[in-house]
C-alpha cells in the first residue's frame, strides 16, 4: 500500500484502477502480438509476448492477494474487455500487412484500371465469364493501409462492381505506390521533423 493513503481508498479505488489499466495494456499488446505472429514477425511477437505476460503476472498477483475484493474482479474483467476493443482498434489503425483485392465488373473497366495504374498500383486483368455474361476480373496486391483508397476508386468508377479482399502473408516482386509520399504516418513525419531540428 502507498504510505499516507487510507487502506479502503487504496483497496477499493486505486488498486482496482491499476488492475484495470494493467489488463487493458496486456490484452491490447496480446492482440498486436497475434497480429505480428500471423504476419510472420517472430522477434517483435516474442518481445510483445514477454511484456504481455509480465504485466499479466503483476495483475493476477494483485487479484490473488485480494481475493475478498470483488471490485478487483470487476475491474479485471472490464480491463480484459476494454483491452480487446482497444487492441483491435490499434491494429486497425496500424493496418499492418498486405492484401489482394479481386474486382469483378461487367462495366467497361478501362477507367478503373487506368486510375489504379496512375496511382501506382500493380494490376492484373483477366477476361472471364459469369452467370450474366462477360466480365473483367481485376487483381491488385496492396498495402493494407491503401484499402480505403482502393474501395473509393471502385465505388467511383463502378459502384455495382463485386470485390473481395484477402490477407496475404507474403508477396514478392509486386508493384506498390510510393506510400512514403501519400501515406506517411504522423509518427514518421514527427521523426523527420525532429532530425531536421538537430
Amino acid at each position: 500500500m502507498i504510505p499516507g493513503i487510507d487502506s479502503d481508498i487504496f483497496n477499493y479505488i486505486i488498486l482496482p484502477v491499476l488492475i484495470f489499466f494493467a489488463r487493458v495494456t496486456d490484452v491490447s499488446i496480446g492482440t498486436l502480438r497475434i497480429t505480428y505472429i500471423t504476419r510472420g514477425k517472430k522477434r517483435l511477437a516474442a518481445i510483445l509476448g514477454f511484456i504481455e505476460v509480465l504485466i499479466w503476472l503483476i495483475a493476477i498477483r494483485q487479484i490473488f492477494n485480494n481475493l475478498n475484493n470483488f471490485v478487483c474482479y470487476i475491474t479485471y474483467a472490464g480491463g480484459f474487455a476494454s483491452g480487446s476493443y482497444l487492441g483491435i482498434w490499434i491494429e486497425h489503425k496500424l493496418a499492418i500487412g498486405i492484401q489482394v483485392v479481386r474486382i469483378i465488373t461487367h462495366k467497361d473497366a478501362h477507367q478503373l484500371i487506368e486510375k489504379l495504374e496512375t496511382n501506382g498500383f500493380g494490376v492484373t486483368v483477366i477476361d472471364g465469364e459469369g452467370v450474366t455474361g462477360h466480365v473483367k476480373i481485376i487483381f491488385t496486391v496492396i498495402q493494407r493501409k491503401d484499402l480505403p483508397d482502393i474501395i473509393a476508386m471502385i465505388k467511383r468508377f463502378n459502384h455495382k462492381a463485386f470485390f473481395s479482399v484477402e490477407d496475404v502473408r507474403m508477396a514478392a516482386a509486386g508493384i506498390f505506390p510510393n506510400n512514403g509520399s501519400r501515406h506517411s504516418s504522423k509518427f514518421w513525419k514527427l521523426m523527420k521533423f525532429a532530425r531536421k531540428g538537430k
